[in-house]
């Protein structure tokens, strides 16, 4: 059984009719998910009334933002929250930052969502304004620290342009970071975001040396593994993050960010914070459970088909992921426009944006066939192209 029929653009700019999938049904999960740890880290939703143009302040609808959380919630995932995929530092104003963590953690507290926000530095002028000082960047990452914990989050202490920028070898990251450490309320996630991820990450943790970069880090957790609840690693190496993991202090998870090989990397032990998981959360839950049950069938027929998709999603460039995740979230229904804020609906080519309905289709994940085949349809029709 097939759904509607949309005429999509090929290659070689002719039109196709592309028949949707019949809509795929994800039970939502009628107990806790227990063999990992997961987490999606979510988007958040521009208003379309609002400038939201690129420099402009973000303004949200906080009403469609909210309620994807809960949609999140809803199939057993944990929500992380204000992290690179929320856009911080690519159109989310520290100021819009703030609400939007405080506005989460109320939402936690009234439906019982695991919930864990980043505190990051980028509040301080941009880079281009000259380096700030170790100090300052502590202070940044004090006042974000508080904002965090007051909203009852756990802390992921995101990776910083400003530290990045600052620090002058390996001992300057142990400083600030055991300083952090010292003072969190409760164990805190550690970020390590690869340079695919921002540029202006390379380097990070001393060294552009993969291996002693990794020492640092791994020093920096064992010598406050108590206030280290686990490691979110984004540097898409499959191989690395299973040697990262054994080298860990027992009790400190691994959270793979890994949005290429994540199927593997949980069943082999990693727990999840995933941008991709933001797409995919009833596929991502189905598989969870199914892995809760030992049916490895099923966790593979629940994830497989998403991996294409993934990996299309983040493609090189691979920061403008968060484009594609909108345009499918505005796809399936959970928001009424196909805007960003810093206007980052356009930083992904029309063809990119097609494959990516397509690939959606083939996983089950538009829950909405008419839906999705009137929303493609408007899209190609502002983009010129005729049905």
């Amino acid at each position: 059984m097939t759904g509607p029929t949309v005429n999509l653009p090929r290659a070689d700019g002719s039109l196709a009719a592309y028949p949707l999938s019949a809509p795929r049904v994800w039970p939502r999960p009628d107990q806790p998910l227990t063999s990992r740890l997961a987490y999606a880290a979510a988007h958040v939703v521009a208003d379309p009334l609002a400038d939201n143009t690129p420099g402009a302040p973000a303004v949200l609808d906080w009403d469609a933002t909210l309620a994807f959380r809960r949609h999140l919630w809803s199939y057993g995932l944990g929500v992380a929250d204000a992290m690179d995929t929320a856009q911080r530092g690519m159109g989310l104003t520290w100021e819009t930052t703030v609400e939007l963590i405080r506005r989460s953690g109320a939402e936690a507290a009234a439906t019982g969502g695991l919930l864990a926000c980043g505190a990051g530095t980028d509040q301080l002028p941009p880079l281009a304004a000259g380096p700030s000082s170790l100090e300052e960047v502590v202070g940044a990452y004090e006042g974000q620290l508080a904002v965090v914990e007051d909203a009852g989050a756990r802390p992921i202490l995101m990776a910083s342009r400003h530290l990045a920028a600052a620090a002058s070898g390996a001992d300057d990251y142990a400083k600030v970071y055991g300083h952090l450490l010292s003072q969190v309320r409760q164990p805190a996630i550690l970020h390590w975001l690869g340079p695919m991820f921002d540029p202006a990450l390379a380097g990070y943790w001393g060294s552009a040396d993969l291996d002693t970069a990794t020492e640092t880090f791994l020093a920096i957790v064992r010598d406050h593994a108590a206030n280290v609840d686990g490691v979110k690693v984004s540097l898409l190496d499959e191989d690395h993050e299973v040697r990262l993991r054994s080298a860990l202090p027992p009790g400190v998870h691994l959270y793979t960010g890994d949005d290429f090989n994540y199927p593997r990397l949980i069943r082999s032990g990693s727990d999840a914070l995933l941008g991709i998981f933001d797409a995919i959360a009833p596929a991502a839950a189905a598989a969870l459970a199914a892995l809760d049950a030992g049916d490895e069938h099923a966790y593979d027929d629940a994830f497989g088909p998403t991996v294409a998709l993934s990996r299309h999603l983040f493609s090189t460039p691979t920061y403008y992921y968060k484009t594609g995740i909108c345009f499918l979230a505005w796809l399936s229904g959970h928001q009424d426009g196909f805007v960003m804020v810093g206007g980052l609906q356009s930083a992904r080519s029309v063809p990119h944006l097609v494959e990516a309905f397509r690939l959606a289709d083939k996983a089950g994940l538009l829950p909405d066939p008419d839906l999705a085949a009137t929303r493609m349809r408007d899209f190609l029709t502002v983009q010129g192209i005729g049905s």
